[in-house]
C-alpha cells in the first residue's frame, strides 16, 4: 500500500514549507531515515527524512510552496502504480502556479475546513482577522482558514474581498445624481464614502429598505479593486528623474519577504510605543576587565540579555503574549537575540535566560550567533522566544525604534556606549553610558510598567554582580 509523503510541520509556529531541492531521483527506492528533500520555512532551511519505505514517486515541483500536511509525494510498494494525474491534481498546495489554475472558486462556506470551529463551537480567527473583516465588511462565515489548525487569519479575509460578490444594479442616473440629498443612505455609509472619495449616487442600494448601506459603499470599492483599470496617457513632458530603469530588482522572497510580512503585520496588529533610558555602564565595564583573564568575556549585549532575563521575572506582564483568551502571563524566560545576516535578520533563542550565569549565558549566545551565521541553527533554536534584544550600538547608534517580533509584547534596543560629562556634586566628571530602547505593545501594559521594567534593567546593569545570581 502506498504511503503518503507529507509536506511536514517542523515546529508549532510553521504553516507552510517551499520545496528547494529534491535529494531523491523520481522512481528510487528509499528506506526510512533517507534524506528525500529539502525543503525552506520561514526561519530556516532543513533536510527532511522518509518515514517509510518505498519506490519515491513525486506530487510536488522545487520552488513550490504547499501548507503542513499536504501531499508532495507518495511512497509506492513493489507492483504500485504511481497515483493518476487528478489525484496529484488534489494535493493542497499555495503556489502561484496551482492558485493560477483556480479560476472558479466554491462557495467558501463549503470549503471552510472544520478545524476553523473550535470544540465548544467557536468561530477560529485571529484578531486581525476579525478587525480587517469589519472593515472591509467581510462576513466570518464566508472565509475559508488557511492558519495553523484551519484558523482564519488576516490573509484569508483579504483575500476573501477580492472575489468578487453579486451587485446589484444601480438605479438609473437620473434618479440618483452625484450630491443629491434624495439619496437615501446610512449615517455609516455616507461617512465612509466620503472617507474614501466615493460617489454615494452611484453604490447601489439594499434591495430590503433602497438605502445605500456601509456594507453597500465596501462592496463597491472592492469591485472596483477588482475591475481592470484603463490604461493611462503617457505624460508628454515627463520630469528629468522621475523614471529611472533599475539596476537590478531583489524579490522580496525567502527570509527578506517572511522578515518584511511579519514586521509589516507586527505594526499593524499592535499599538506599539518606545521609550528610551540612558543606563549607566561604569560597573559592567569595570566587570569585564576583571573576567579577562577567566577567557569567554560576555559582550556588552550579554550583560543586557541577562539583565532583561531578571527583570522579566519581577515584571510578568513584560512576559507575555496576546492570545484569543486575552493576556497569555508566561512562567518561562526566553530570550531571542537578533543576529543580522547578509540576507536578512534572525532570532535564535536563549532558552531559561533567567536561570543563567552571565558566563554560561555568553557561552550559549555566542552559539547561537556562530550557528545563525553558518546557517546551522536547529529550528528549536528558533522558538519559544517571549521577549526579543536587538543591538545596533556597534553601528555607532544611540537609540532607534526596534520593532516587537510576534508574538511577543515588548522588545529592547541596545545603543553604543559613549562617554557623558555629569556633574557629581560639585565635581564635573565623565560616565560611561548606554541607552536602551524599549517598544511594547500599549494594548498589553501601559507607559508606566514599561518605564520601571527599563528602571529595573538599568539598575541591574549598575550592579552586575546581581546579574551571577
Amino acid at each position: 500500500m502506498a504511503t503518503e509523503f507529507l509536506m511536514p510541520k517542523l515546529g508549532l509556529t510553521m504553516e507552510e514549507g517551499t520545496i528547494l531541492e529534491w535529494l531523491v531521483d523520481d522512481g528510487a527506492t528509499v528506506q526510512p531515515g533517507t534524506p528525500v528533500l529539502r525543503i525552506e520555512t520561514d526561519k530556516v532551511e532543513s533536510d527532511v527524512e522518509a518515514v517509510a519505505s518505498g519506490r519515491l514517486h513525486r506530487m510536488a515541483d522545487v520552488g513550490s510552496t504547499h501548507t503542513c500536511g499536504a501531499v508532495i509525494a507518495v511512497l509506492l510498494a513493489d507492483g504500485e502504480d504511481a497515483p493518476s494525474a487528478s489525484t496529484a491534481s488534489a494535493t493542497p498546495a499555495v503556489s502561484t502556479a496551482a492558485a493560477a489554475t483556480n479560476t472558479t472558486p466554491e462557495p467558501a462556506v463549503d470549503r471552510r475546513p472544520a478545524a476553523s470551529i473550535s470544540s465548544d463551537g467557536r468561530l477560529l480567527a485571529s484578531p486581525n482577522a476579525r478587525r480587517v473583516a469589519a472593515e472591509l465588511g467581510i462576513d466570518l462565515d464566508s472565509v475559508v482558514g488557511t492558519g495553523p489548525g484551519g484558523r482564519i487569519v488576516s490573509e484569508d479575509v483579504e483575500e476573501a474581498a477580492t472575489r468578487p460578490r453579486p451587485t446589484r444594479p444601480s438605479p438609473a442616473p437620473t434618479t440618483r445624481r452625484t450630491g443629491d440629498s434624495s439619496v437615501l443612505a446610512t449615517a455609516a455609509a455616507r461617512q465612509l464614502a466620503d472617507l474614501l472619495g466615493i460617489d454615494i449616487a452611484i453604490v447601489a442600494p439594499d434591495a430590503s429598505d433602497g438605502r445605500v448601506t456601509r456594507d453597500g459603499v465596501a462592496a463597491h470599492v472592492r469591485q472596483l479593486l477588482a475591475s481592470p483599470r484603463p490604461a493611462q496617457p503617457a505624460e508628454t513632458a515627463p520630469l528629468p528623474g522621475a523614471m529611472q530603469t533599475p539596476s537590478a530588482t531583489k524579490r522580496m522572497s525567502g527570509m527578506r519577504g517572511t522578515i518584511a510580512k511579519r514586521m509589516h503585520s507586527s505594526l499593524q496588529q499592535m499599538a506599539q510605543l518606545t521609550l528610551t533610558m540612558d543606563a549607566t555602564m561604569d560597573a559592567v565595564v569595570a566587570d569585564r576587565e576583571s573576567r579577562k583573564s577567566r577567557g569567554n568575556v560576555p559582550g556588552f549585549t550579554d550583560y543586557v540579555i541577562a539583565a532583561c532575563a531578571r527583570a522579566l521575572r519581577e515584571h510578568g506582564i513584560v512576559n507575555s503574549q496576546v492570545t484569543d483568551d486575552g493576556i497569555a502571563l508566561l512562567p518561562e524566560v526566553h530570550v531571542g537575540m537578533a543576529v543580522a545576516l547578509d540576507e536578512g535578520l534572525v532570532v535564535p533563542v536563549v532558552r531559561n535566560a533567567d536561570r543563567l550565569d552571565l558566563q554560561t549565558l555568553a557561552t550559549e549566545t555566542k552559539r547561537l550567533a556562530t550557528a545563525a551565521r553558518s546557517g546551522s541553527l536547529a529550528l528549536a533554536d528558533l522558538e519559544g522566544g517571549t521577549f526579543s534584544v536587538s543591538a545596533l550600538g556597534m553601528f555607532g547608534v544611540d537609540a532607534f525604534t526596534p520593532v516587537i517580533n510576534p508574538p511577543n509584547t515588548a522588545i529592547m534596543g541596545v545603543g553604543r556606549l559613549r562617554e557623558d560629562v555629569v556633574v557629581d556634586g560639585k565635581k564635573v566628571a565623565t560616565r560611561t553610558r548606554m541607552t536602551l530602547s524599549l517598544t511594547w505593545d500599549h494594548r498589553v501594559f501601559d507607559g508606566a510598567p514599561a518605564a520601571q521594567f527599563a528602571q529595573t534593567v538599568c539598575r541591574l546593569l549598575e550592579s552586575p554582580a546581581q546579574l551571577d545570581d
